[in-house]
């Protein structure tokens, strides 16, 4: 074997060893059954005290529901909004009332509200773990979509030593 080609064969497994390295197994932060159900807990709580009878509803990192409370009272639609305004923040990594806001100002991102299971009304908040987003909360019920946002602020405020 020439000196080129052998040169050329080490080079090969080189490139070929750090490839396999970068489709190794991936470790990611996600949303436990125990945070989630805190933080649904809290958001209900917040609005209650506020006097809105709320459902609020956590997903994990990929969207996928962890949590849900519903409050005596609160409206059957209430549930699938909350779940809609969780998987929007999660899914876009933002509050769902500043992807609207953004929406209602950009006529290029007017088609977001297109997008299956997106719902761009306020009360959406990304839940982060440090700088990682690991899921979100959705609350669905207060008479208007930033009271909604206040009461899953003040649920993530409750539980922010956790999201250290």
């Amino acid at each position: 074997m020439s000196k080129t080609l052998r040169t050329l064969a080490v080079a090969l497994l080189a490139t070929a060893s750090a490839l396999a390295l970068a489709d190794g197994p991936r470790t990611e932060k996600n949303m436990s059954l125990d945070l989630a159900s805190q933080i649904a807990a809290a958001s209900v709580a917040a609005c209650q005290t506020a006097g809105y009878a709320v459902t609020a509803t956590v997903v994990d990192r990929a969207g996928s529901v962890r949590a849900v409370h519903r409050a005596d009272n609160a409206g059957p639609h209430t549930l699938a909004a909350s779940e809609r305004k969780a998987y929007t923040s999660a899914s876009a990594k933002n509050t769902t009332l500043a992807i609207m806001e953004n929406a209602q100002k950009n006529p290029a991102a007017a088609n977001l509200a297109q997008i299956p299971g997106f719902l761009l009304l306020g009360g959406g908040v990304p839940v982060k773990a440090g700088n990682d987003v690991i899921g979100a909360v959705g609350v669905g019920g207060a008479p208007g979509g930033h009271l909604d946002e206040q009461c899953a602020l003040a649920a993530l405020d409750k539980v922010k030593g956790q999201l250290q």
